[in-house]
């Protein structure tokens, strides 16, 4: 791919550190839309004048247009203690972020691919350690990369070897299988992905085959490596519960979960919901990104591009299709805290949620420092060594344009933060973590 989609560009932006922002001197006041938590805050040990500095942060990001709105939610002991919108979900029309607001939830998608997954592994489909290509069979001869210099010329040529072990399902859910999204870096692996165009405008099954074609980047099991891993994790769904992607999903996750706005389109009934997704420009302003009917269209648009999301996509994107709301998200991440339950309806054992957010890399590098990965998110090992604050033990991730969300199964809390700003400067999502951390006052 010439280079991918910015939708799948910035996750990697959950993950860094930033400076918490602080309210300037004089800052105009921005009328926000709150409706009234479920609790109040001191009831979960929460501090109530703590949570005013964060309101008045987010406040300050909107009033000085570093983003366009957000919306954040605080869930502690069962129950939502703080939920806000702030600022505008479309800055031209005037419209407000209203608490059921829908994003475009980039790679916060992935998890929930991986729940899908996890559930067709206790109903016994297959193993983790098992190699894909026994059931994906378009894997079973990967070769892997290796830069050599031409002795002719002295410049670095491609060429691959065969594999040393096959890829497993493990890999593609711990991101280990050696694949890559080819904008990271500039390896000549990355740039053959570049040249792949249209590779993600098929459908599950054409996309495979085609990227199956393409080298690895490091042998399968030896590097921890953000890649397209998770969406050939939809097309395994497909393959062993012979059903579409989406029709698993909603059969099986969104319908139990309550999760009635979350989906690969927005429906022409809820399109005045979805927030308008803006891109920081290099003068430093908002502009609204430019929409394109496919991905081969958003990759020509390069980085101001993005799907319009208002039309059935033929390409189910388990890393990075999904837009939902807040409130949906928060019924998901009550399933994962409650140990695979959500109102009866149990989606995964006990023992598998236990699995899922353990680190699973073992002796394979870190995502970062103090940082580990699970089947589905990146788990903090040591909060003292990432340089943020948490607890050891929660687990994470986020989306391309600034969504965030974290589970803390020690605290029994959750967060969630959302926008709709892509190639953003700051990890907004960050700040307004550190910001719910600091307002517990138990």
């Amino acid at each position: 791919m010439k280079r991918l989609t910015v939708s799948l560009l910035m996750v990697l932006l959950a993950l860094s550190a930033h400076p918490v922002a602080r309210p300037a001197a004089g800052a105009v006041p921005v009328k926000i839309k709150t409706d009234k938590p479920t609790v109040a805050p001191e009831e979960v040990g929460l501090s109530s004048s703590r949570l005013d500095r964060l309101r008045a942060v987010m406040n300050q990001y909107v009033a000085e247009k570093k983003i366009p709105g957000a919306m954040g939610l605080i869930f502690r002991h069962g129950k939502i203690a703080y939920q806000e919108a702030f600022g505008l979900a479309d800055i031209e029309a005037g419209k407000p972020m209203r608490l059921d607001t829908i994003h475009r939830i980039y790679s916060m998608s992935k998890p929930i691919t991986s729940v899908a997954v996890m559930m067709l592994y206790e109903e016994g489909k297959f193993q983790l350690n098992d190699p894909v290509a026994n059931y994906l069979p378009e894997f079973a001869k990967m070769r892997v990369g290796v830069e050599e210099k031409d002795p002719q010329t002295g410049q670095p040529v491609l060429k691959t070897v065969p594999a040393k072990r096959p890829i497993t399902i493990r890999d593609l859910l711990r991101h280990t299988s050696g694949l890559t999204y080819g904008v990271f870096g500039d390896t000549l692996v990355d740039k053959e992905y570049r040249k792949t165009r249209g590779v993600m405008d098929g459908n599950l099954a054409s996309f495979v085959t085609q990227l199956a074609k393409l080298p690895l980047l490091y042998e399968p099991g030896t590097r921890w490596n953000y890649s397209l891993s998770v969406d050939v994790l939809g097309r395994l769904v497909e393959v062993l519960s012979g059903k579409s992607f989406e029709q698993f999903l909603h059969e099986r996750i969104f319908v139990p979960l309550d999760m009635r706005d979350t989906g690969f389109y927005v429906p022409a009934d809820k399109k005045d919901r979805l927030a308008k997704l803006y891109i920081t420009n290099k003068q430093g302003k908002l502009e609204p990104t430019a929409l394109c009917a496919n991905w081969q269209e958003c990759l020509d648009k390069f980085p101001n591009g993005a799907l319009s999301y208002l039309e059935p996509p033929a390409f189910q994107s388990g890393g990075g299709g999904l837009v939902s709301t807040a409130d949906d998200y928060l019924h998901f991440c009550q399933m994962l805290l409650n140990q695979g339950q959500y109102n009866g309806n149990r989606l995964l054992s006990r023992k598998t949620i236990q699995l899922m957010s353990s680190d699973n890399l073992g002796k394979i590098p870190e995502v970062s420092p103090g940082v580990g990965f699970g089947l589905g998110f990146a788990v903090s090992k040591a909060p003292g060594e990432a340089g943020t604050m948490g607890t050891a033990g929660e687990y994470n991730w986020g989306g391309a344009a600034g969504t965030k969300f974290w589970i803390d199964p020690k605290e029994e809390l959750i967060g969630i933060f959302m926008t709709q700003l892509l190639l953003n400067p700051v990890d907004y999502g960050l700040s307004f973590r550190v910001l719910t951390y600091q307002a517990i006052a138990d």
